[in-house]
């Protein structure tokens, strides 16, 4: 690296070590007043520009760390989160930060999904800031079959919890690629088993690809990881990337 092409990476580095210092500062000031603040009270005594602060606020109302009623902000319940005894976080808190990462790496749309009755539904999604991206509403339940991260929990099951989904699934046709019939379904649920990951191609949605890997903690598939990928953007190494960061993002959630 040239000493010109160092500049802007320590620029950068300087501007992220601000960011998460005027951010520390926000939260101590608010908490430490007892009292809800408006922004610009905020503003002027930490010294942060309003168009930068509006921005740190509405992150950190956003991750429950402040409330906003109206103008004004005071503490939020996502404090309290921080000061959990070990055991206290569920599975949803434990895999957003690192849906977020994965989300943030591979700037694609990624999301924690668990199984409900044969349904999974999505409890922890973040989208892509691409122009073109695929979206998910959080909470949502969709059909097992057709999804990456369905398929990744399919592949999962014992046998006989297999054959009762067989037994007792409806599976739609979505679009023209969706695969309904069982013995297909079960010969890629085998191909799954092997290579540990689960594939989509417009299965659900036209123009979409997703790639799912279990997660399993104390031997039971407790969900799923996926990313969706428009195919505009998928290729070779578009999915080798988002395997390996599938497997090491799932092996991080299964550590925790």
């Amino acid at each position: 690296m040239t000493e010109a092409s160092a500049f802007p990476q320590a620029a950068v580095q300087a501007s992220q070590v601000k960011s998460a210092t005027r951010t520390l500062d926000i939260i101590e000031y608010v908490v430490a007043h007892g009292r809800p603040l408006v922004a610009q009270e905020i503003a002027t005594a930490l010294g942060i520009p309003v168009s930068s602060l509006s921005y740190l606020l509405a992150t950190l109302v956003e991750r429950d760390y402040l409330v906003r009623d109206g103008r004004r902000y005071s503490a939020g319940p996502g404090l309290e989160r921080l000061q959990a005894k070990s055991g206290g976080f569920g599975l949803k808190e434990r895999a957003a930060p690192l849906v977020r990462t994965l989300r943030v790496t591979l700037n694609e749309t990624a999301s924690f999904f668990i199984r409900s009755g044969w349904e999974v539904e999505a409890i922890v999604t973040e989208t892509s800031e691409q122009a073109l991206r695929y979206s998910i509403e959080m909470g949502r339940r969709l059909p097992m079959h057709v999804m990456a991260a369905g398929k990744a929990l399919l592949a999962a099951l014992p046998g006989d919890e297999l054959d009762r989904y067989f037994a007792e699934s409806e599976r739609a046709r979505f679009t023209p690629s969706s695969l309904t019939a069982e013995k297909a379904l079960r010969r890629e649920l085998a191909e799954i088993r092997k290579t540990g990951f689960a594939l989509t191609d417009e299965e659900f949605s036209l123009g979409i690809r997703g790639i799912g890997r279990v997660v399993t903690i104390g031997g039971n598939p407790v969900g799923s990881l996926s990313v969706a990928i428009p195919k505009a953007r998928f290729d070779a190494a578009m999915q080798a990337r988002a395997m390996d960061l599938l497997e090491r993002t799932s092996g991080l959630l299964e550590a925790s």
